[in-house]
Order: structure tokens, then C-alpha cells, then sequence
């Protein structure tokens, strides 16, 4: 086991030989390792916290600490990370509040950048990018290969869809859809499908035409959402299938 002198593992934390603990980091006594994970210095993992396989902490990010939530009380919740995430320089992880469900969590094959802030009982997916300073409330929900730009804050209770892309320096108070490319540029706006993401992830040409048609009606076509909603019901196919169920289910509406 690589453990360097200066570090401080408490009794009862689980750090398998395959890990490398760096300088100054601190482990406290309900955290969880799996194999092969890297603290390279000045890590911090707190609380009850589950950490999965080949995951690497760089210096000064601090996991699974208290939230910034004024009615917490110290319950035992948690923080449960996936495998294979790189986490950056500064990035700060909550976790859980009961009133939140209990449950910070983050899937796997993530990037999260320099000084990405995670909130209490917020749920990242898998493949997902935050870039640097990308901030998200309590509450949020980032989907399955979703990508956060620079300097975002997310609101709470907001959800951004599986593969979106969202600017940098936008601010996100409502719900983003599924597939979109979402920016500030003047005003917070979808301006239609994350076309270049979407082939990089191996979209064949006709799933990108009949989600640009679904974004067509829904962005252009001089329709309230409830009718661009119907139009597009009537399209083939499980992605289109899936940006109508994400309106149906949306609570704090969709930037459109």
C-alpha cells in the first residue's frame, strides 16, 4: 500500500492496498475505497462516503464533506462515486441532506474540472463533462453523457438532459433538453440539436434528421410547446421518443 507519512486515514475507513494515498490527504472513518483509486495530495474524503475503482482526486478537492444546507444536523448521509472518475483541482462534493433523499451521487467516467462544485443530493450520470467553476445547486440532475461549459450555475431542482451541451457562462433556471445545444450568448436559448457531440458519440445521420426535425418543430415552427409537443409524438424513433417524455416529466419547464 502506497501511503505517504504525512497522511491521516482514520480507523474504519476501507483503503485497499491497490490505492495510492498522497501527502496531506485525510481519509475519515465511514469512507469506502475500491481498487486502484489515486489521492495525489491534499485530498479530502469525508462522511459516509462509497467510492468505486481507478478514480483520481487531485490536490484540494474535498468529497463527501457537510453540505452548505442550514437545516443539516449532522444526519448520517451520504456520498456514492462510480469508477473511472477523473476529479480536479478544488472540486467540492456535498453530500446528502435528508430532506434531499440522502444521496450525493456521481456515475462513472466523469470529468469534473477545477473548482466544479457538486451539491447536496444532486445526481450525476456517467460520461459527463463539468468544466472549470461549473456549479450545481442542491438537487440537480446532470444526465448520461451531458456536458456542463465553464462558470455555469445550475439551479435547484433543474434538470440538463443526456447528452446536451451546455455553454459556458450560462445560467441554467430551467430544464435543458435532451440532445440540445443550450448557450447565453444574449439571452439563456436552445439553438437545436448538439449536432458535432452526438456524431462524435456514433449518431448515424438519420437519427440526427429526425431529432432535428423534433427540434424544429419544438424551436421554430411557430408552435406552444404543448402543440410542438403533439407534433412531435408523431415521430419515429426512441430519441424523439425521449425529449417528449423529459417535456412531459419537466417541472421547471424548458429553455426553449
Amino acid at each position: 500500500m502506497s501511503i505517504h507519512p504525512s497522511a491521516v486515514i482514520a480507523q474504519g475507513a476501507v483503503v485497499p492496498a491497490s490505492c495510492t494515498v498522497g501527502p496531506f490527504s485525510t481519509i475519515g472513518p465511514d469512507v469506502v475505497l475500491g481498487e486502484e483509486n489515486t489521492l495525489i495530495s491534499h485530498v479530502v474524503l469525508d462522511g459516509r462516503t462509497r467510492i468505486g475503482s481507478g478514480n483520481t482526486f487531485h490536490p484540494f478537492c474535498a468529497v463527501g464533506v457537510s453540505p452548505q444546507d442550514l437545516k443539516y444536523r449532522g444526519e448520517p448521509t451520504e456520498t456514492v462515486i462510480g469508477d473511472n472518475n477523473t476529479i480536479r483541482e478544488s472540486v467540492t462534493i456535498s453530500r446528502g441532506t435528508v430532506g434531499g433523499g440522502g444521496v450525493t451521487q456521481i456515475g462513472s467516467n466523469c470529468l469534473l474540472m477545477t473548482c466544479v462544485h457538486i451539491g447536496h443530493d444532486s445526481h450525476v450520470g456517467s460520461h459527463c463533462i463539468l468544466a472549470n467553476s461549473a456549479t450545481l445547486a442542491g438537487h440537480v440532475t446532470i444526465e448520461d453523457y451531458a456536458t456542463v461549459g465553464a462558470f455555469c450555475p445550475v439551479h435547484q431542482q433543474c434538470v440538463v438532459g443526456q447528452y446536451a451541451f451546455v455553454g459556458g457562462g450560462t445560467i441554467v433556471t430551467q430544464d435543458v433538453l435532451p440532445f440540445s445545444l443550450t448557450s447565453a450568448r444574449r439571452e439563456n436559448k436552445a439553438f437545436g440539436i448538439n449536432k458535432i457531440g452526438l456524431a462524435r458519440r456514433g449518431f448515424s445521420p438519420q437519427r440526427l434528421q429526425v431529432l432535428q426535425k423534433a427540434f424544429r418543430l419544438l424551436l421554430s415552427a411557430k408552435l406552444n410547446t404543448t402543440q410542438a409537443l403533439e407534433k412531435i409524438k408523431e415521430l419515429e424513433g426512441e430519441d424523439v421518443a425521449i425529449v417528449a417524455a423529459f417535456i412531459d416529466r419537466s417541472h421547471r419547464g424548458v429553455i426553449k
